[in-house]
């Protein structure tokens, strides 16, 4: 079958979050109505959001997308990282990504001129049929945006150098005459520490706040690599920032920092989560 026919449907509707539309589009407006952070002038190029279930940290997401609630744009390239599937390079699909609110289209015409910008990026399904980090942005998405295309990638390496190559191939697209006039947000998506008692998981977790509000993509990759912190999806966090910054981002800001722990009052084993917005 033609990929660009394919429909992905919810791996995790009813589990991460709820299965049925009226609850998911409540639940998801009652958070963005319980967020407390102000609405920031300037224009958001990325945002950065964890994706756990949305009883832990649907509220640290909320405080993002909120920022973005209303705003006009006519893509959204969200970059995740892949738990279940090994994907060698950043893997795109092509087809439609499905959830209780409705569909969402790939822009295929975008998707097609970025894997052709890099030997990297592929046209694939592979890393994301059961992929929860890029199925849970979506419904945010739904409820803050209207007439959006998904350009969906889930990054398989890592490194710097594929940060590098995917925020370049994805640059030079949106820099082409056929695009330069749409407006694109970039969301990367990231959890932080796994699994630390709550006052280490918050110390580590400090220093990729840092890095991401001093807007250091390079500090904070080598603060992972040297183990000082943990972020499951520093690679599509390193890469927002690459991107955001080439398409003008000036300004970083972190909304929001939580853990598990405060939902399930288990200090002795959290994880952590952060969103922030790059904007100029």
């Amino acid at each position: 079958m033609d990929s660009k026919k394919l429909i992905r449907k919810p791996a995790v509707a009813g589990t991460f979050y709820p299965g049925e539309k009226n609850e998911l589009e409540n639940t998801i407006l009652a958070m963005l109505a319980q967020s407390g952070s102000e609405q920031l002038d300037g224009r958001i190029i990325g945002i950065i959001s964890p994706h756990a279930g949305y009883i832990y940290s649907g509220r640290i997401a909320a405080e993002a997308y909120k920022q973005i609630r209303s705003k006009q744009y006519d893509n959204v390239i969200v970059i995740t990282p892949s738990h279940f599937e090994y994907v060698d390079g950043c893997s795109i699909f092509f087809g439609t990504y499905q959830t209780p609110l409705g569909t969402v289209d790939t822009n295929i015409e975008m998707a097609e001129a970025v894997v052709s910008r890099s030997p990297i990026i592929v046209s694939s399904s592979k890393g994301h049929i059961q992929e929860h980090s890029l199925e849970v942005q979506i419904p945010f998405l739904q409820i803050c945006l209207k007439g959006f295309k998904l350009i969906p990638v889930v990054m398989g390496r890592q490194d710097y150098q594929a940060g590098e190559e995917l925020s370049n191939a994805i640059y030079k697209v949106l820099s082409d005459r056929k695009f330069e006039n749409q407006s694109t947000l970039i969301v990367g998506s990231s959890d932080l520490s796994h699994y630390y008692p709550a006052k280490r998981a918050k110390d580590m977790d400090s220093i990729v706040i840092n890095d991401i509000e001093e807007f250091d993509e390079k500090t904070l990759f080598e603060d992972i690599r040297s183990k000082k912190c943990e972020a499951c999806g520093y690679g599509p966090m390193i890469a927002t920032m690459m991107i955001s910054k080439k398409l003008g981002a000036k300004k970083s800001k972190v909304l929001s920092y939580g853990t598990s722990g405060e939902t399930s009052q288990d200090y002795g084993s959290v994880v952590g989560y952060v969103s922030s917005i790059f904007y100029n």
